[in-house]
Parts: structure tokens; sequence; C-alpha cells
């Protein structure tokens, strides 16, 4: 009985594991993948803006 209860975590962990990734992959594209890449590209437009040198006329 010690075999059980040593290999049911692992066993557990990967039925986890494999149901994390269908839930990842089914996710992928569908009606919202617009939206979602209209925001990322957003939120990275936003860095580049932020991080950008300003420039100075001094003169």
């Amino acid at each position: 009985m010690d075999y059980v209860s040593a290999l049911l975590p692992p066993v557990v962990m990967a039925v986890f594991f494999i149901g994390v990734i269908r839930v990842i992959v089914k996710t992928q594209g569908g009606a919202n993948k617009a939206k979602e890449d209209a925001a990322v590209d957003a939120a990275l437009a936003r860095m580049e803006d932020s991080h950008q040198p300003s420039v100075r006329s001094d003169g």
C-alpha cells in the first residue's frame, strides 16, 4: 500500500498539469484574440513612450 501513497502525488500533479495545458491551448485564439492582442500592443506602446528620452532645447 506504500506504493499507492508514493505514486498518488505525482499522478495528481500530472493530471492537474495536463488540465492546465488543455485550458491554455483552448483559450488561445477565438473571439478574444483581437482584444488581447490590442491590449498587449497598447501596453507595449505605453512602455516604449515612457522610456523615450525627452529632447531638451537649451538654446
